[in-house]
Parts: structure tokens; sequence; C-alpha cells
């Protein structure tokens, strides 16, 4: 059986400042991973499969483009490429990639939202940023 590399797009992205900060995560979730129940921590995080609950991250959270999370998300830094249904909170800044689906409320300092990204619900923040994203494809 051949398996086919996860999709992590923006991760690898050049110019990806937000990224470029995260040394690394401590916290994965495979593409074939469900994790269900509260997830908490002072390091980063990567969703490539799915998650079913809560969190309070002291860190970057990541929902890979194929990332499914259902619960509230908070933590200092926030992208999301993949589906969110839930409140989101970022304390620092949020990144809606294009490929993110989001049903919930989103509240952040500053956020980011891409053309082609989808979002159901409220937005609080003190600045929107809509986007088109510039870097070049892989």
């Amino acid at each position: 059986m051949v398996t086919k590399e996860p999709t992590i797009s923006l991760a690898g992205s050049k110019g990806r400042r937000t990224l470029d900060r995260v040394g690394g995560f401590t916290t994965s979730i495979g593409p074939d991973n469900v994790l269900t129940g509260s997830l908490s921590g002072s390091g980063h995080c990567i969703v490539l499969g799915t998650v079913e609950g809560d969190s309070e991250i002291g860190g970057t959270v990541v929902i890979g483009d194929s990332g499914r999370w259902t619960g509230d998300i908070t933590a200092e830094t926030v992208i999301i490429a993949g589906q969110v249904e839930g409140t989101v909170v970022a304390r620092k800044k949020m990144e809606i990639v294009s490929t993110a689906r989001v049903h919930g409320s989103l509240t952040s300092p500053f956020i980011a939202i891409a053309e082609g990204a989808v979002h159901e619900g409220e937005i609080h923040m003190a600045e929107v940023k809509r986007f088109t994203d510039q870097r070049e494809s892989d």
C-alpha cells in the first residue's frame, strides 16, 4: 500500500512569516489520527487529522489542509488551512488560508483571511486584512 504524503502546503511555503518563527511542533495529530478530548500545553501544535474537543495552547496551532477540528481553539497564534467548527481565539494573530472552511466565531487582535476561504460566523478583532496569496506554489 502506497501512503500519500499529507498536504501541508502552508507549512512549507516560503515567506510565511508566522511559521518561520515556529522552530518545530511539539504536538502533531497525523492524517489518520483522531484525538477526542482536551488539548493543552505551551508548545506548537499541527493538526493533519481530526480533533474533537477544546484546546488551550500557549504557542501556535496550525490546522493543515487535511485537518478537521470540532470544538473551541485558544492559542497565541492560529493558522487554519483545513476545516474548523467552533470558537477560535488567537491572542496575537490569526490567519485563514484560502483552503480553509470555518464555521464559528473568530476573535483576535489581527485576522488575515485569504481570498477563497469560507467563514460563517462572527468576527471580533481590531483589524481585518483580506489578501491574495502572492507566494509561489511548489
